[in-house]
């Protein structure tokens, strides 16, 4: 078979597998054990996806996910997290799509102490989504931001799913966390610039509504309160990375303690708001481990069949430089 048809056929099971609904683990599983025995030779094809999936989760590189995970997890079930969102409310009472608004801005900041992007976009969706809709926010003005900061949480650190890529591809971890910070920022900036401009232009897509108005030192207090110790983990997490004082899964442990420790100091955390949070953190961090056990199988069958070498020479031989690449991606 051709290599391009090998990837055609491959990548188009994988397809069909994730739009019946299947979890992505078990689509890339169900693709694999096809692949091992027509592309690894049958029986020691098969012996060969099991040593591949004991091997790739075994790499200390991958411990940092769980941390980073666990942070959102008990920021979430704490209840913390709600009060940070109510600390913005006052601040931006009357930038048009007030509410799309703090969606991206307290998912960015949810984002900086969060390696979960589920637990991020369910958080927000849980919360705002009913609110905008029921003061008539148009639907897409309503969803389009809670989903958009998805895209900024996988960039920001702490990410779960940046320590995924960079176990997989062999790539300085904390290179590639500490890289996403400005792209992240400035992704969340232009989203909000973004959201003002269309509401300014139109504002049937976020009907204002009324409140009542805070000033003075009320207005600040949550911020200060509820929003600084968060950031302030952030910013200790970065530093302790990119300054080379702690490696990227001591940085994902003292971040993980450091939030507990802000929780028990707002009186916030229960044995049951722990216990959810461990709970949480052991869903996803599974749910994670079983995609890197089936891309890494994925990637030596690609390798096996000769669809990899087929596609780099092809891109080698286009003659396109770095930036022409990059644009065809």
């Amino acid at each position: 078979m051709i290599w391009w048809q090998t990837l055609l056929l491959l990548f188009s099971a994988l397809t069909a597998l994730l739009m019946l609904g299947l979890p992505v683990g078990f689509a890339f599983l169900g693709v694999n054990l096809v692949g091992a025995l027509f592309y690894l030779g049958g029986e020691p094809g098969l012996m060969q996806v099991v040593r591949n999936g004991v091997a790739s989760v075994t790499s200390f590189s991958l411990t940092p996910i769980p941390f980073f995970v666990l942070m959102g997890e008990v920021l979430f079930h704490t209840g913390v997290a709600m009060k940070a969102i109510d600390a913005f409310d006052p601040l931006i009472s009357r930038v048009p799509g007030r509410l799309s608004v703090i969606a991206i801005v307290a998912g960015t900041v949810f984002s900086a102490i969060s390696g979960s992007t589920i637990a991020t976009t369910a958080l927000l969706g849980g919360l705002l989504l009913p609110q905008m809709l029921k003061r008539g926010y148009e639907p897409g003005m309503a969803m389009g931001p809670i989903m958009a900061i998805g895209g900024v949480d996988m960039l920001i650190p702490p990410s779960a799913l940046t320590v995924l890529l960079g176990s997989l591809a062999g790539i300085s971890i904390t290179g590639l966390l500490v890289a996403g910070v400005l792209p992240g920022l400035l992704l969340s900036a232009l989203f909000v610039g973004y959201i003002v401009m269309r509401c300014s232009l139109n504002p049937a897509l976020a009907p204002r509504f009324e409140q009542q108005s805070v000033v003075g030192w009320a207005r600040w207090r949550a911020l200060l309160l509820y929003v600084t110790p968060l950031v302030g983990i952030f910013v200790v997490v970065v530093v302790a990375m990119s300054a080379g004082w702690a490696t990227p899964t001591e940085s994902a442990a003292i971040g993980a303690l450091a939030m507990v420790a802000v929780c028990v100091a707002y009186r916030s955390l229960s044995w049951r708001a722990l216990l959810d949070a461990l709970r949480g953190t052991a869903a996803i961090s599974g749910m994670i481990l079983f995609i890197i056990i089936g891309a890494t199988t994925f990637s030596q069958i690609l390798s096996f069949s000769g669809g990899t070498n087929g596609l780099v020479t092809l891109v080698r031989d286009s003659g396109l430089s770095a930036f022409g690449v990059l644009l065809v991606m």
